[in-house]
């Protein structure tokens, strides 16, 4: 017998083809299933050699198994299509997310925010404008609660180092033993159970390090520090290798950092080193008239926290913030006007609404005035008009300090006027009895905006 007629024998033409065709739709990735079920149903007659019929059923197995395999890998494909949709989408939330916190934080710390019209800070808000256009290692210097931080971050979010870190060190906060680990970083396996860990300085790395109480720091590390800024290097506890840093510093200290140096207990090279610029907030009892702009702000920005309706300061209550020497600063402030903001009834502030301590200083600033009036001028100041001197004043008072006291007596009564007309410079003339230019004089001569 002949291979071909073998051939016939054990794959009768019919089948033949149907295998052929099953195969070619294999080919080009497509399953047949009624040629695939016609085949195996042929195969079951009984008509074909037992080898035949096996060999179909073992292609058929084989079928099957084939379908599987690609119904599970369609079904992985798609599920990795929807992970990626879903991850696309989520990259496109994130990236939306970040634009708008990052024009917030932009807006939160745009140079308009540096409330306050007063020269001083007019100065250091032009300073810091120019710091963030040409960044350079900036220190500040002023009283705790001054907003040193807050003349930071606008240097930096104005700066070309906006997209990058702020990281802002607490330097007495940090202990002496853990300065290196916090400040350089840690290698893997220095202690047993240690990680390897990225230091602050480190992660400053195109950004800003914002070092407060700075003037705290041991002569030890400030020496680590100084090296550091020296070679724009950091070499993390435990490692061999350095980490090369692009940092802008800017430092601050409510402390006199110029007698700590005397005194040897800061170096003279590290200060030369921070202080390419210097930066000198002013106390807020210097800063005249931002007392009440900064404290309608907080007083607003706690009100809507709060949910409460906006409260208006009243003219006692203004006279009364404006006598106070703010020991804490604009962080005295701030508290203080969250405690209106929480407690005051009604829909305006008045004195006695204000904390014991400020009412304190206003009730002893008032024989101040009333030392240099006479019985006569009393009711014409408390009508808001400017209290005058005496045309023959008594021996027994400084005329040093009279003249302090009219200048505080007149100072309240232009304010006083200016909150009545709320602001209208013309009528608050009229109140004072005094022309409009003679006004703008006044306000000119005393600061007020």
């Amino acid at each position: 017998m002949t291979n071909d007629r073998m051939k016939e024998e054990a794959f009768p033409p019919k089948i033949l083809a149907l295998w052929t065709e099953i195969c070619n739709g294999l080919a080009n990735g497509r399953h047949d299933h009624a040629r695939e079920r016609e085949l195996l149903a042929l195969a079951r007659k009984g008509d074909l050699p037992e080898a035949t019929a096996a060999l179909i059923e073992a292609f058929g197995v084989m079928l099957v198994k084939q379908e599987a395999r690609s119904m599970l890998r369609d079904w992985l494909v798609a599920e990795l299509q929807k992970k990626n949709r879903d991850l696309e989408e989520t990259r496109e939330l994130l990236s939306r997310r970040y634009q708008h916190l990052n024009q917030v934080v932009l807006e939160a710390y745009h140079p308009r925010q540096l409330l306050g019209q007063s020269l001083p800070m007019r100065r250091v808000s032009e300073i810091a404008v120019q710091i963030a256009r040409r960044p350079i290692n900036t220190m500040i210097l002023g009283a705790t609660g001054t907003g040193k931080e807050v003349v930071a971050k606008v240097i930096h979010y104005n700066s070309p180092r906006r997209e990058r870190d702020f990281i802002a060190v607490n330097c007495s906060a940090i202990p002496e033993t853990l300065f290196e680990s916090e400040m350089f970083g840690i290698e893997k396996g220095v202690a047993t159970g240690v990680g390897q860990r990225q230091g602050l300085l480190e992660a400053a790395n195109g950004g800003t390090l914002f070092l407060d109480e700075l003037s705290d720091m041991s002569l030890a590390n400030q020496s680590k520090l100084l090296r550091v800024l020296q070679d724009g290097e950091v070499r993390r506890v435990g490692g061999t290798k350095t980490i090369r840093v692009d940092l802008l510093v800017i430092s601050a200290t409510s402390q006199d950092i110029e007698k700590a140096i005397a005194e040897k207990r800061f170096r003279a090279d590290l200060y030369y080193r921070l202080n390419v610029a210097e930066i000198t907030m002013p106390p807020l009892c210097l800063r005249g008239d931002d007392i009440l702009i900064l404290s309608r702000h907080f007083l607003n920005q706690h009100t809507q926290r709060l949910g409460r309706p906006m409260l208006d300061l009243s003219p006692s209550a203004q006279q009364a913030l404006l006598a106070y020497e703010w020991p804490g600063n604009v962080r005295e402030l701030n508290n203080e006007m969250e405690r209106l903001a929480a407690l005051t009834i009604g829909t305006e502030v008045v004195e006695a609404d204000l904390s014991a301590r400020i009412r304190a200083r206003r009730a002893h600033a008032a024989p101040a005035v009333s030392a240099v009036s006479t019985a006569s001028d009393m009711p014409r100041q408390a009508a808001g008009e400017i209290p005058m001197p005496s045309s023959s004043p008594r021996a027994d008072i400084d005329p040093d300090l009279e003249e302090g006291a009219i200048a505080r007596a007149e100072r309240l009564a232009v304010i006083k006027a200016l909150a009545q007309s709320n602001g209208n410079k013309t009528r608050a003339a009229e109140i004072l009895g005094i022309s409009r230019e003679g006004l703008r004089k006044k306000l000119k001569r005393m600061e007020i905006a």
